[in-house]
């Protein structure tokens, strides 16, 4: 399989607390809740599965992912990552996203 096949996953997420599970990868993903149109909630998947592959420490792995988004659609994006911590955050419309990508969270928000 090639890497851009291992990196895109042909299912889309598309609507809160739904669980999506791609045919070019076996990861789980679980979209807790959003305030993010559909493309850019599939972004920030194919982004997060792309840099766990790359990165075993998940401040590196979040590092990646505010990176790619701050290229791709303008600062000041935060990213969290991990297992277990609670947040409670302001975001810019449009442009919040939590998931699950297997057992790693994923927060992913513009606000500045």
């Amino acid at each position: 399989m090639s890497e851009e096949g291992k990196r895109s996953p042909s299912s889309s997420v598309t609507d809160d607390r739904k669980t999506t599970a791609s045919s070019a990868s076996t990861r789980k993903v679980v979209i807790k809740s959003a305030d993010m149109k559909p493309d850019m909630q599939t972004e920030a998947v194919n982004i997060a599965i792309a840099a766990f592959e790359n990165c075993s420490v998940e401040k590196d792995v979040a590092e990646q992912i505010k990176k790619e988004f701050d290229k791709n659609h303008g600062p000041t994006w935060h990213c969290i990552v991990g297992k277990n911590f609670g947040s409670y955050v302001t975001h810019e419309t449009n442009h919040f996203v939590y998931f699950y990508l297997e057992s790693k969270a994923v927060l992913l928000f513009k606000s500045g």
